[in-house]
């Protein structure tokens, strides 16, 4: 269980409608959105979210966000990242061209577990299609989860960290 953690969560122009996200946690009632709980439930547990963007409904490309948050997250600038895009596959796809960054594009809770136990990601990507509460499961999985000391899984992640390096 982590005592100090900073989510970073970058929503994609598609999930500008799920996820803004005010300076002032207090003004969020002002705004509709089916995400804002997802913040406050974070903050409430004491957890840093940053909000990097998108703040404004223009169309924006989901590399520049997907970037930002990789790098954040590979320098450890933050713990976790929560990206969101429309299906969350391209924001997935790009956030794992950082070096260091693991992103899972998951679906369920189980699938979020499963990728911390096994991958030790550090990314998680959601669709905007999700459900709060089905996007609340994930996210809490996601972050409470630990990663598993089996050799084999430890193993499996040298190999990736060790091409990353070399390639």
């Amino acid at each position: 269980r982590f005592t100090s953690l900073r989510d970073y969560v970058s929503p994609y122009n598609n999930g500008i409608d799920v996820l803004p996200c005010p300076k002032d946690l207090r003004q969020a009632s002002k705004i509709e959105s089916k995400y804002i709980p997802l913040i406050f439930d974070l903050a409430k547990k004491e957890y840093d979210v940053v909000d990097y963007g998108t703040h404004s409904e223009e169309s924006t490309d989901y590399p520049d966000y997907a970037f930002l948050l990789g790098e954040n997250v590979a320098n450890k600038q933050v713990s976790f990242g929560v990206a969101i895009c429309g299906s969350g596959i391209g924001i997935s796809i790009a956030c794992n061209k950082v070096l260091g960054v693991r992103c899972a594009k998951v679906s369920t809770a189980e699938e979020a577990e499963i990728t911390r136990i096994d991958n030790d990601a550090n990314i998680v990507a959601l669709s905007e299609k999700n459900t709060l509460l089905d996007a609340l499961n994930i996210v809490k999985t996601f972050i409470e989860t630990e990663h598993t000391a089996l050799e084999k899984h430890q193993r499996r992640i040298r190999k990736i960290i060790n091409y990353e390096e070399t390639h």
